[in-house]
């Protein structure tokens, strides 16, 4: 008699008979091909397994791992009651799926917020030799919005001791009570060595509150900033500050993060940033113009690593736009992260410019490149180089042009068109065409612009990353940056290179790699 027994697409042939279970099984193990395989399923970007995600929380480092906490509805695919879901990595590449960390409660759903560890035991939640994770995160009350109320959004705690795995909340929850604001939440905690305290960002409507705790229960609003400053065509959500060198000048600044939905220059949701002094309590700037981290439409509510290793500032934002967000067309999961990105200030032409650019750990998982000969274009020339690896690459090169177009095509006729005008200091993005598209009127919405006032006119790298149904473009080590989601009816399989201007140009250096799969 021969049983047998399947589960998870492993096969056990096991011989009948009592002593026959003594003896080595034969054991064929079949590799389950649908994990992470959906249409347009990310292969090296974070994703939820499956339902709904939004903005990244509580991105803290602890013990070796990177902490990725996230807005996250389990019962569908589009927006609902959140929670903090949760995923763990020790490179940042490779995630780890864990629990959901933080459920709604009697106070409301878990919204955007931090996390940091207490090492001092500050909050009395740890114990002597193991200092706690503490969560710092919104209470978001529906049926206090539905019922009318202004107050219906507060902050509370809660605490982890065993590295993030499970959490208590704070019993005195919650630690900020609300006096009549309608959007007031985010909090971002980071620890202050200027006054040797803990300091919370909270947004507030059109603004930013800054408040300080010595125990992160009880907290004290000491100073404000934004009113008369940055963009203000839409709410200020998810804040963060963080101090940087400035490459090129002999100090320190510091830089503030503000996301603002709608009222971004491509249209919809969009991140900007400030540089300036902050001395403890008050943030100050003499910047006049808006800045903004990522020109794209799919790069908002970002945030950085809180005690990351090295002092590195790790940025990761949701790469989405709720102007869109609910209605892109995924079944399984909806919404992405983008890759990991180190944050820097460098200086240029006298401004301070926050560049963002891949974490040196993604070159790990590229894998099988190729180098194309350099490309001598005539005024008016393209040239056509196919696509080996298709929606999963890393595609570089770099350029010395007024004028040029990069097209991503398909034998399906879609296309994806970049055109970058540097005598005009400029760059166009056009996804009008780039395959599915009519889900919402406002995913195309015109042509993308970038200024790109700095770049320089010599010599400078172009790094593009596509990953099924995304483009992450850097040009020159991440001065600017465009993060678009693309939905193309097949794998993109040419590239083609056109000089639109009247001289000879040369493009070198070009380069196309595999990224490897991250979910195997």
């Amino acid at each position: 008699m021969l049983k047998f027994i399947v589960k998870s697409f492993i096969f056990l042939i096991v011989l009948n008979s009592c002593k026959d279970l003594e003896k080595p099984q034969a054991v064929m193990e079949v590799e389950d091909v649908s994990y992470y395989t959906e249409p347009y399923r990310p292969q090296f970007h974070f994703t939820p397994e499956k339902k709904w995600m939004n903005d990244p929380n509580g991105l803290v480092y602890k013990d070796s791992t990177y902490h990725l906490f996230y807005q996250y509805y389990p019962d569908s695919t589009v927006w609902g009651p959140m929670h903090w879901g949760h995923a763990t990595s020790a490179d940042l590449i490779h995630w780890k799926h864990k629990p959901i960390a933080l459920f709604p409660d009697e106070h409301g759903y878990i919204f955007s917020g931090s996390a940091v560890v207490d090492k001092n035991n500050t909050s009395g939640f740890g114990m002597e030799g193991n200092p706690p994770l503490v969560a710092i995160f919104t209470y978001h009350d529906m049926e206090g919005e539905k019922s009318g109320r202004d107050n219906y959004q507060t902050q509370g705690i809660a605490y982890s001791l065993d590295n993030g795995d499970s959490w208590t909340k704070y019993e005195g929850n919650p630690v900020i009570m609300n006096e009549g604001m309608r959007d007031f939440r985010d909090p971002k905690v980071f620890w202050n060595e200027l006054k040797k305290n803990w300091t919370l960002l909270l947004v507030a409507g059109d603004h930013l509150q800054i408040w300080h705790s010595a125990d992160l229960k009880e907290w004290e609003k000491v100073s404000e900033f934004g009113k008369d400053k940055g963009a203000h065509g839409g709410v200020w959500e998810c804040p963060d500050m963080f101090k940087l060198p400035a490459d090129g000048t002999d100090e320190e600044k510091w830089v503030l993060l503000i996301s603002i939905n709608p009222g971004a220059p491509n249209g919809g949701s969009g991140t900007q940033y400030f540089v300036g002094d902050f001395d403890g309590t008050t943030f100050t700037t003499d910047q006049e113009v808006s800045k903004w981290v990522d020109m794209g439409r799919d790069d908002y509510a970002g945030v950085t690593y809180n005690n990351a290793p090295n002092n590195e500032r790790i940025f990761i934002g949701w790469m989405s736009n709720w102007a869109y967000a609910r209605d892109t067309p995924t079944e399984v999961w909806r919404s992405a992260m983008t890759v990991p990105r180190n944050l820097s200030l460098k200086s240029n032409n006298g401004e301070l410019e926050l560049y963002s650019y891949p974490v040196s750990q993604l070159n790990r998982i590229i894998e099988h490149s190729y180098e194309e000969p350099a490309l001598e274009l005539k005024a008016l020339q393209r040239r056509k180089i196919p696509l080996k690896y298709g929606n999963q690459s890393e595609i570089v090169f770099r350029l010395n042009s007024p004028n040029t177009q990069w097209i991503f095509s398909n034998m399906e006729g879609d296309s994806l068109e970049i055109q970058l005008d540097n005598m005009n200091k400029m760059l166009w993005l056009d996804r009008s065409k780039s395959g599915k598209v009519d889900f919402k009127e406002e995913f195309v919405n015109g042509k993308q612009r970038m200024p790109i006032p700095n770049l320089p006119d010599g010599d400078f790298e172009v790094r593009m990353l596509l990953d099924q149904s995304s483009l992450e473009l850097f040009l020159n080590k991440g001065q600017y940056v465009m993060t678009n989601q693309i939905f193309p009816n097949a794998d993109y399989t040419v590239l083609t290179m056109e000089n639109l201007s009247d001289t000879e140009i040369k493009i070198d250096s070009i380069s196309e790699s595999k990224m490897m799969r991250v979910w195997d």
